[in-house]
């Protein structure tokens, strides 16, 4: 063969590798999520971190194709549908237990990564949490189980307390039994129990009226992610009725909350993101145990407790792993 017919043929091949991986998608990751993406962000950016400790970066080697549902679970389902209809590589449901349930039901064979707030088995997400079977692993956080620590922190913290309101979402599928688990603590604390239905913002206004009508001595804000999106508003509700309330995550106390008490959830994003990285490197869902977090966070805020003229035990402040004066 001629030099210059060599160089050609040379040439040829290389064109046509170069197109042919041009030609070849990266992987894409269906992420659904119950709220919006201003809400969200910080642990939108908690997964990106897991999936680039797992060797994927964003727009480098892995696409994102997202869904969100701007906290009416109602369009979950539609949602999920849509990411199946594109044949993403995994989804990744977050935000609650909803998306993860639409999720499920719109795909047997798409790998799927959750984060839940309930125990995945007795939901039937999972066949178990060391082999779960199927296409679905993730993180269970058990949050919505805190519900009767959270009780008795706060009855710590207002020793005089008589009546605490428990703000639930009614759409939620765990919301009975946070109510079950809520109302037998406070029995056995000897409290009274104002269960507060909030599934809208005009709703949440509304709870707090009528717990500030009812004379409550404080509030839990119970484990739902539609609550989460809307922290600023919460605590300022509590602030103006000058209720003592008790939150989930750390960021409720963080930006004006008296207390929180829940896991790290940033960290619990991170590691959806290492899931989805394993998982797009060849490893089966069913195979990867769910995962629990091994704490749990105690966040005091002094200068909301000082505000509401409350002394803070120091038991409470010997266990609390941040104290933001």
């Amino acid at each position: 063969m001629q030099r210059r017919g060599f160089m050609t043929l040379l040439a040829g091949a290389a064109s046509w590798a170069s197109a042919g991986r041009a030609q070849k998608a990266m992987p894409m990751i269906g992420y659904l999520n119950s709220n919006s993406p201003e809400e969200t962000a910080p642990l939108l950016a908690a997964f990106r971190a897991g999936l680039k400790q797992a060797g994927y970066v964003e727009g480098d080697n892995v696409a994102i194709e997202s869904r969100w549902a701007e906290g009416h679970y109602d369009r979950l389902p539609a949602l999920a549908a849509d990411l199946v209809a594109r044949k993403v590589d995994v989804i990744v449901a977050t935000t609650g237990v909803p998306s993860v349930r639409a999720a499920k039901a719109a795909t047997a064979s798409i790998p799927i990564v959750f984060d839940a707030g309930t125990d995945p088995v007795a939901l039937g997400l999972v066949a178990s949490l060391a082999r779960p079977g199927g296409n679905i692993t993730g993180i269970a956080f058990m949050t919505t189980g805190l519900t009767p620590k959270r009780l008795e922190m706060l009855s710590e913290l207002v020793p005089q307390i008589k009546t605490v309101g428990l703000l639930v979402n009614p759409t939620n599928p765990q919301t009975e039994s946070i109510i079950r688990d809520a109302q037998e603590a406070a029995r056995t604390i000897g409290v009274e129990l104002q269960t507060l239905n909030a599934g809208s913002d005009t709703e949440i206004d509304a709870a707090f009226v009528a717990l500030t009508q009812s004379h409550a001595g404080g509030l839990i804000a119970g484990a739902d992610p539609f609550f989460n999106a809307r922290r600023e508003r919460l605590i300022a509700l509590a602030a103006r009725g000058a209720i003592p309330a008790i939150y989930q995550y750390r960021e409720f106390a963080a930006e004006g909350g008296l207390i929180s008490y829940g896991p790290n959830i940033a960290a619990v994003y991170r590691q959806v993101g290492i899931y989805a990285g394993r998982i797009l490197k060849g490893e089966k869902p069913g195979d990867l145990p769910v995962q629990r977090p091994a704490t749990f966070e105690l966040v005091v805020n002094m200068k909301t407790a000082k505000t509401l003229g409350l002394t803070v035990p120091q038991v409470l402040l010997a266990q609390a792993n941040e104290v933001i004066e």
